[in-house]
């Protein structure tokens, strides 16, 4: 008789332990559920940052043409001992469809202006970034790698960094995006506002940070100056 009580508490405490753990398992699964991007008037809207605006996806950066296709070059990275290569072969293959190997992986000492969209060399080294301290050991390439990471639901801690460096410069009232519009006032019209012989360079690093001067940014922009 004892031995069945016992044998009748062990059997109801696997089956609560096992409840328990699958209870767990649920929570973590939603915890960690990945959250990806929706498309909101031509945006891409992250529910868990809703701030965060960009309107270029990953693939549509570097198909327009970016960085003089040298971003996903091989590189050093203080971080680490190895040579890093071929880190954007971990994405999506249609991410780089149609888009040759040399607009993504050329040497630095081999930037390409004609590949950038707006014909124009932006940015810097990545030992200048290195040395300001701006580069995190999970994403040794910088700020596009973190987006692509992003896009695709990785959430880390340093999310919220990398966001507001995307507000300070490419947000609604981000410095080269409003400096943008204040060139198109002063050098063209506002039908000129997508007239890429005003401010390329400006274009070209806006694109770097996944966005694109749209019209209704630039009419809302140019509505909020008159008040």
């Amino acid at each position: 008789m004892i031995d069945f009580i016992i044998y009748k508490y062990i059997n109801m405490r696997t089956r609560r332990n096992r409840k328990i753990r699958s209870n767990k398992t649920k929570k973590n699964k939603k915890k960690n559920k990945m959250i990806k991007p929706k498309k909101v008037n031509g945006e891409d809207f992250f529910s868990d940052y809703p701030e965060f605006r960009p309107n270029l996806t990953p693939r549509e950066m570097f198909k327009l043409g970016s960085f003089g296709g040298t971003y996903w070059r091989p590189i050093k990275s203080k971080f680490y001992d190895i040579e890093l290569k071929n880190q954007h072969k971990k994405y999506p293959k249609s991410w780089w469809k149609d888009i040759p190997d040399d607009h993504l992986t050329r040497p630095f000492n081999k930037y390409d202006v004609k590949i950038n969209k707006y014909g124009k060399k932006v940015g810097t080294t990545l030992k200048f970034w290195e040395d300001k301290g701006w580069m995190r050991e999970q994403d040794p390439y910088g700020w596009v790698q973190w987006y692509c990471e992003f896009y695709l639901g990785r959430r880390t801690k340093d999310d919220v960094r990398q966001i507001d460096r995307w507000k300070k410069l490419a947000g609604p009232n981000g410095r080269f995006r409003k400096w943008l519009v204040t060139q198109i006032l002063k050098k063209g019209t506002k039908k000129q506002w997508n007239d890429h012989s005003i401010s390329p360079a400006i274009r070209q690093t806006l694109q770097h940070w996944a966005y694109k001067l749209k019209k209704k940014d630039f009419d809302k922009e140019v509505k909020s100056r008159k008040k």
